[in-house]
């Protein structure tokens, strides 16, 4: 695999002037990659406006491919910095039934420390931002019911509340999704409360959550997705850890952020300021309203003066 990457990026390189030129750009440029989807994308195009912004020079590998890929290629060091998700840190180190994860300080102290010792790879502060498997409820239900928590929640179904939930048949099934939350919280929900959807697109859940499709009223979810704050569903609070934390951070080589003391500074206070609320609104304007990547990373980081 790291053979593909090093293709894609030999690809996306484009001419050079010449063998002294490409090393000395390979040398002085911080190569700033991401994953492919929406939020990545995101995340990846802001680290690359503020380096750019404070005058640290940039190569642009914005959503260059799958996990794989772009692990792959911070490891080989093909790129030297990208957002990553400190859950997949469980998967990274094959240490994924560590209860670790379940909580977001010592999960990502967990990974900070592993991938530091073994890889020479730094995590920068993550987002306050969990983008993991939740439930969302449509929110004239969960006003009427007083719905803020998976606790909340597993209280009006035990109770008898009409709970009809969108999914695809990975979450119902697999432990680590409906089960966990349903052996967490004490609750269960009965075949005909249950909407399988095929694949595990979360957009259609939302929209049939949002639509009232078949009765639905509750979503399968990822904690920042667009399309939550575009159709005004309540994401539950998962007071109780049945689900990994994913926050999203940067991740660099150690010899980069050496080089460049200062990229640390200046990514902190951007990505403490992304909230999931904020996420979600953000994605939202990508993933919804069409609107350009770049633009909507620009835009946001004026409006909270991180650039000018």
């Amino acid at each position: 695999m790291l053979g593909a990457a090093a293709l894609a990026l030999a690809l996306m390189a484009g001419p050079m002037a010449g063998p002294m030129a490409g090393a000395a750009q390979a040398a002085d440029a911080v190569r700033v990659g991401s994953k492919l989807d929406a939020e990545s994308g995101l995340l990846g195009t802001m680290i690359l406006q503020m380096l750019q912004a404070n005058g640290i020079p940039t190569e642009n590998k914005i959503q260059l491919g799958p996990t794989k890929i772009v692990r792959g290629a911070l490891l080989s060091g093909e790129i030297d910095i990208y957002p990553e998700y400190t859950g997949n840190g469980a998967f990274f180190f094959n240490i994924d039934s560590d209860p670790v994860w379940k909580n977001a300080g010592a999960g990502y102290e967990k990974v900070r420390q592993l991938d530091q010792e073994k890889n020479g790879i730094v995590w920068l502060k993550p987002a306050p931002a969990n983008n993991t498997w939740a439930l969302a409820v449509r929110r004239d239900v969960a006003d009427a019911n007083k719905l803020k928590t998976m606790e909340d929640f597993a209280k009006w179904v035990s109770g008898g509340g009409k709970a009809k939930v969108a999914a695809s048949a990975e979450f119902v099934e697999s432990p680590a999704a409906l089960p966990s939350f349903q052996q967490t919280y004490g609750f269960a929900l009965r075949p005909e409360q249950m909407l399988v959807l095929a694949g595990g697109d979360t957009a259609a859940t939302i929209r049939a959550a949002a639509e009232a499709t078949s009765g639905v009223n509750t979503a399968m979810v990822y904690g920042t997705d667009g399309a939550i704050a575009a159709l005004d569903l309540v994401v539950l609070a998962d007071t109780k850890g049945a689900q990994m934390v994913y926050e999203p951070a940067p991740t660099a080589r150690a010899a980069v952020l050496t080089a460049n003391p200062k990229i640390a500074d200046l990514l902190g206070p951007v990505f403490a300021s992304l909230d999931a609320g904020t996420l979600r609104t953000l994605n939202a304007k990508i993933s919804v309203e069409g609107q350009d990547q770049k633009q909507v990373a620009t835009d946001y980081l004026k409006s909270k003066g991180f650039l000018k």
